[in-house]
């Protein structure tokens, strides 16, 4: 028996079990209208408990679909950037949605989808419940995460970068020039990258044999305004740190206005770096020093990932190169 012939079986022993149609079964597939909620809940349940996956060509629309928790920065628009220059040589569209938080879109996001039914969905600083990952599969849509929140199912393709390595050289730079009293403003504490920047800082100051000061790690949520909060907590200490890794180029600028309303200059009262090599780093008063991520590549490379995967090999994961980018944030310990 072929493929098509297996899967007509399968949804016509699902239409069975659910006492409905096939056309029943379809319209819940393709996320069509006319299925009421309860109906279309137990059709799922039976999707999920045949393990139903759709096989071969499927009338997807010339689209990739990236998704992401909230689209408000400058490091979105890389990511955007490199989606849309494998779409344009692809002959596809993207498609922007904001949906859900850094554990995954929100329930809503699965219904819409399968209306766009696009030929690919690239998922940024986020990941898919085991839910949603059986939804998009039973409708053979193929998805990759970059930079995934958590660390992804072993069946999930993903894109990162070095994490852990661009933590350890940004503090190995801070120790170089003789700063021992080092403090972090890090990212959230349950996403995957911001973890492993911190665990690389603190791989950094035990090679050095420097102690790590707990109370001078605090947890930001990568915009400006909690670098500012968070580097204000620092710099209000009387103990206060001579230079701050702030676990984003947006808190570091934060950091920034801290330092200035606490009379201190950068860099001759308080190194700071930051990380990614956002456009405005290099912009800002002095430039910042920072760890280069390579954004738009990660976006490219997710793109190329999503419309190229192999449902029948392993999952890959990817993870690309960081750089150390010095510019005049950062001098010598005061």
């Amino acid at each position: 028996m072929d493929n098509g012939a297996v899967a007509r079986s399968t949804l016509s022993r699902i239409a069975a079990d659910a006492d409905v149609s096939t056309s029943t079964v379809s319209k819940v597939l393709n996320g069509r209208a006319g299925v009421s909620e309860a109906t279309r809940a137990r059709v799922e349940a039976l999707l999920q408990q045949h393990g139903y996956q759709r096989r071969g060509l499927r009338d997807a629309a010339p689209l990739i679909e990236l998704v992401f928790a909230r689209f408000s920065t400058v490091w979105a628009l890389q990511i955007l950037r490199g989606v849309q220059q494998v779409a344009r040589e692809r002959g596809l569209g993207v498609v922007v949605t904001e949906s859900g938080d850094h554990s995954g879109p929100g329930p809503e996001w699965v219904d819409g989808l399968m209306q766009r039914n696009p030929a690919g969905i690239v998922l940024v600083l986020s990941g898919v419940s085991r839910s949603q990952r059986d939804q998009l599969r039973a409708r053979g849509i193929p998805f990759v995460v970059v930079d995934p929140a958590g660390d992804p199912a072993p069946d999930v393709a993903s894109v990162g970068s070095a994490n852990w390595n661009g933590g350890l050289l940004a503090t190995r730079h801070l120790l170089s020039l003789g700063h021992r009293r080092i403090g972090v403003v890090a990212g959230p504490a349950d996403t995957m990258c911001s973890r492993a920047r911190l665990s690389g800082f603190r791989a950094a100051m035990e090679e050095a044999g420097a102690p790590v000061c707990e109370e001078l790690i605090v947890f930001g949520d990568f915009e400006r305004n909690s670098g500012l909060a968070r580097g204000r907590e620092l710099l209000d200490r009387p103990d206060r740190p001579t230079a701050i890794f702030a676990c984003n180029d947006l808190m570091a600028l934060g950091v920034y206005e801290a330092a200035r309303l606490a009379g201190l200059a950068v860099p001759e009262g308080l190194s700071v770096i930051g990380y990614d090599d956002l456009s405005v780093a290099e912009w800002a008063g002095p430039p910042l020093t920072t760890i280069r991520q390579p954004l738009a590549e990660m976006g490219r490379q997710a793109a190329q990932l999503v419309l190229d995967l192999d449902d029948t090999a392993p999952a890959p994961r990817l993870d690309l190169a960081i750089d150390l980018i010095i510019r005049g944030s950062t001098a010598e310990a005061p």
